[in-house]
């Protein structure tokens, strides 16, 4: 199979189109012409023991706040499905637990799948409507890889309720130590069917890197409908390229921050199967980003370190300890988990402190 085939593979057609702009497919997206897509509200039956889970999406596009959401917001929330809160109700999202203890709202800013770079993008348009003072920034261990596929489909596939549509992405040169941001290639509703020719989309993503790297996956007996993110860790060009980007997204970051008075507090979350090969080997698979933060002072909360130092003291093996967390997604005790690890450190940050501050209660 060549790059073309398997694009052709990949493109939709005008129907799916037609129903995800009129809202009868893709239900938990919508079109934005910057981004790609950001979220609509519903209900889904992904939550703890197949339960249904309540999506609700303000004017903004945040998830709705409940947990003092009359007080003034002075904390905005970023990055993708462990931002979000996939897989739990609105109240039982990290940023509600957050607000619960320091009696101030937290907004939620996270998109599925988003990338770093998307969600840098997105800080940056809103923090010009809605700002805050200050701002998390949550990494998942998936987002390095993500920074470098302009469709969605490439590095995901298809997806029910996820478009996974053309999206704005980064090309890297680490030896010449260049980054290029590059647009959404569907910045209009009409540019969208696009993705439905086949000649287009070769045209357009048929020498991505990231399609090299799916490529070189299926070469190596990797099926065609597999995730890429385990091979992202495995294998050293992908991971490389991805951890590099989001160092230099970060330096961007940082750099807006302080030109608009802001802090930053960044938090590196990660998924099960990350989690589980650390507590078994100790080893990780992002040591130069980790090493990259501590030599620039960036402040942050690594949930890997803290996972760590929890199951030091856990009675039970590695399975029983993660299921206490995870559903796929961090279930309420992770979202809790999470909450507990960030509120400390987030606090210390505030100026004046919370005035109703619960944080050891």
């Amino acid at each position: 199979m060549d790059n073309l085939e398997y694009l052709r593979g990949l493109t939709y057609s005008r129907q799916e189109i037609d129903d995800w702009f009129a809202g009868r497919a893709y239900p938990f997206s919508k079109y934005d012409s910057e981004f790609g897509y950001l979220h609509r509200s519903g209900r889904r039956r992904d939550g703890v023991d197949g339960s249904m889970c309540t999506y609700s999406f303000a004017e903004n596009d945040s998830r709705r706040m409940i947990a003092f959401a009359d007080k003034k917001c002075r904390v905005n929330t970023y990055g993708d499905s462990f931002t979000n809160c996939d897989q739990v109700n609105d109240d039982q999202t990290w940023q509600e637990v957050i607000a619960a203890r320091i009696g101030e709202p937290v907004r939620n800013y996270g998109v599925s799948s988003f990338s770093v770079y998307q969600a840098f993008l997105r800080m940056k348009r809103e923090e010009t409507k809605t700002p805050a003072d200050y701002i998390i920034f949550n990494i998942f261990d998936d987002d390095h890889q993500r920074n470098l596929s302009g469709w969605q489909r490439i590095n995901f596939l298809r997806n029910t309720f996820l478009a996974q549509p053309s999206v704005p992405f980064v090309t890297v040169d680490q030896g010449a130590g260049t980054l290029v941001e590059r647009l959404n290639a569907c910045p209009t509703p009409e540019s969208v069917y696009n993705l439905c020719d086949p000649d287009w989309v070769g045209s357009e993503f048929g020498d991505e890197f990231m399609l090299e790297m799916r490529m070189a996956y299926i070469d190596q007996g990797g099926g065609l409908g597999d995730s890429l993110a385990r091979f992202a860790i495995a294998h050293p060009p992908l991971r490389e390229a991805g951890l590099w980007a989001s160092m230099r997204i970060v330096e961007k970051a940082e750099e807006f921050a302080a030109a608009n008075g802001k802090q930053l507090l960044w938090i590196l979350s990660y998924n099960v199967t990350t989690v589980a090969e650390t507590l078994r080997q100790g080893s990780r698979f992002d040591w130069e980003f980790i090493d990259f933060m501590k030599q620039n002072g960036l402040c942050h909360i690594d949930l890997l370190e803290a996972h760590q130092a929890e199951f030091a003291g856990f009675k039970g093996d590695i399975d029983e300890y993660l299921k206490r967390y995870y559903i796929g997604h961090y279930n309420p005790a992770g979202n809790r988990f999470t909450a507990s690890a960030v509120v400390d450190e987030m606090v210390k940050l505030l100026d004046p402190l919370p005035s109703f501050d619960s944080v050891n209660q």
